[in-house]
């Protein structure tokens, strides 16, 4: 397996500005499935740290009172507690809007100020498109002196309510409000990775650009500033303390690290032009597919992106896509609604149209029928490359709000047949082909996973299970529930009315661009 067969090159990269890796070699990564899997290790490591010592973090949201055990300690406690031990701790959190308005600025605002307390640095970034986000979600925590103790998380998971929920799917007993459909302890599936290794590096350095970046932090408007500045706010970043060699090698897994910028005034320092290797990692890998292409995502919207699938499914007539998306937004309204059911409608009746009966998309509910929010942002290529960040699959992450996600390649074959899926002399690869079993055993219910090696037979047996789950409720829900989690997912054309305005604010608002304009009009990434 050639490794640029597979990762973007220097020049498909195409962002001269940044000093991040092409990729790295040498590394160790381990796949933490659920909120609660995650926050557990996240507060034994952090408990680690000495004074000297590192922890930066990114994030959309953070909510201080977020409780990472069940008896704690919170987010607040848990960093505040570091900085107070001589940890250098500092976090770049979106600047959001107003709580009042169902984001989260006010709940940023609080978690910056106990951990500034404490003597670390948290800064409110509003350095974003207009109507953007920074939905970046990662924690580089570096040992000066014991690089073989470095590690870092990204992925999907957010350090703020609703997220800490297990392989039950019970909900996070400190719940966000969402669409009634999930009551009142949303149930929520989503992933984040663990990374040793050279890796770390490039992902210290991907947060040291954001945060030596010399545009002002706050660019939200003349008002939102003065009130900042009435209020005290951290404006200025203060100097970083010298980045530390990179960590030794210590695992078979090559990690390419890709970013979603966006083209903006002004433009930030290392990416003059945005950066869209989220996109382009995308486009390369699934350009590539032959047999399975495996998606969780939260939206799966966007025609752009559904072109690509569809056009993969009609070249290679022996590719089937299963994705596992919401059963619903996490919205209910008759102003928000529509345009968060439009972008989906149309990206998987583009698939369909090209391949209908190699197209498989699924939702998942609980043991209770409760449906599970699916969070997750993972992509699993014919067992050989997968990708897990904080990116879904539309256009807004891939061009408009800033984005991190890994894309990682192992040495390691694995020897269970087929030992090549695809035809391509790759061979399956451990990591990629564990991570998909690992998520379907806990969707199916099942401990073997013999007939889910192959694809069609494990085509075969996800649709099967979710058909027999979604007859049981139909008929009533007489005798023993099937195993499973997963029903076929459903999705409906609005009628006319709607799609007058639901369509422009699911394109303008929900969905936006974020490409220079010769790249829209190109049509490439």
């Amino acid at each position: 397996m050639q490794p640029q067969d597979w990762f973007l090159t220097a020049a498909e990269r195409g962002n001269p500005d940044s000093s991040l890796p092409v990729w790295c070699d040498d590394n160790l990564v381990e796949p933490l499935i659920h909120g609660a899997t995650y926050f557990d290790r996240l507060v034994s490591e952090v408990r680690e740290l000495r004074e000297g010592d590192h922890a930066f973090f990114t994030d959309w949201r953070g909510d201080p009172d977020e409780r990472l055990r069940d008896a704690g300690p919170t987010i607040a406690e848990l960093l505040a507690d570091a900085a107070r031990r001589g940890v250098v701790v500092k976090g770049l959190i979106w600047r959001s809007h107003l709580d009042k308005l169902a984001y989260s600025e006010e709940e940023n605002r609080h978690l910056g100020d106990a951990v500034e307390a404490a003597g670390g640095e948290v800064l409110l970034d509003q350095r974003v498109r207009r109507g953007g986000s920074h939905h970046q979600k990662l924690v580089v925590l570096r040992h000066p002196g014991r690089p073989e103790r470095d590690i870092a998380f990204a992925g999907g998971i957010d350090l703020c309510h609703s997220r800490r929920d297990d392989g039950d799917h019970r909900g996070d007993p400190q719940a966000v409000a969402m669409a009634r459909a999930y009551g009142d302890n949303p149930p929520w599936h989503d992933v984040q990775l663990a990374l040793r290794g050279p890796v770390v590096g490039a992902l210290d350095l991907s947060f040291r650009e954001r945060w030596t970046d010399p545009a002002p932090l706050d660019q939200h408007g003349p008002i939102s500033t003065v009130r900042d500045r009435l209020r005290g706010a951290d404006l200025h970043a203060d100097r970083l303390p010298p980045q530390p060699p990179d960590p030794p090698p210590c695992g078979p897994h090559r990690v390419q690290v890709l970013r979603t910028y966006p083209a903006m005034r002004p433009a930030y320092g290392f990416a003059k032009r945005g950066e869209q290797t989220v996109a382009r990692g995308y486009t390369k890998a699934i350009q590539r597919a032959r047999r399975l292409i495996y998606l969780e995502d939260q939206y799966l919207w966007s025609k752009e992106v559904a072109k690509l699938f569809a056009d993969a499914l009609r070249d290679n007539p022996g590719l089937h896509l299963v994705a596992v998306v919401p059963r619903h937004p996490d919205v209910d309204g008759r102003l928000a609604l529509p345009p968060n059911q439009v972008g989906r409608e149309q990206a998987i009746a583009l698939c369909r149209a090209a391949a209908a009966d190699r197209v498989h998309v699924f939702d998942v509910e609980n043991h209770a029928g409760t449906p599970v929010y699916v969070h997750a942002k993972v992509c699993v290529v014919d067992d050989v490359w997968c990708s897990v960040g904080s990116d879904n699959f539309n256009r807004r992450s891939w061009t408009h709000d800033s984005e991190l996600s890994c894309a990682v390649l192992d040495d390691t074959r694995d020897e269970r047949a087929p030992h090549d899926p695809a035809g391509l002399g790759d061979g399956a690869r451990r990591f990629p082909r564990d991570l998909r079993l690992a998520l379907w055993r806990e969707h199916l219910d099942r401990s073997d996973d013999q007939d889910l090696l192959d694809p069609d037979s494990a085509v075969r047996a996800i649709s099967a299970a979710a058909d027999a789950l979604r007859d049981w409720h139909r008929g009533g829900r007489v005798g023993p529930r099937p195993p499973g989690r997963l029903l076929p997912h459903e999705t409906e054309r609005l009628p006319w009315h709607q799609r007058l305005w639901a369509v422009p604010a699911y394109r303008l608002v929900y969905d936006p661009d974020g490409r220079a304009w010769r790249e829209r009009r190109a049509g490439t990434w």
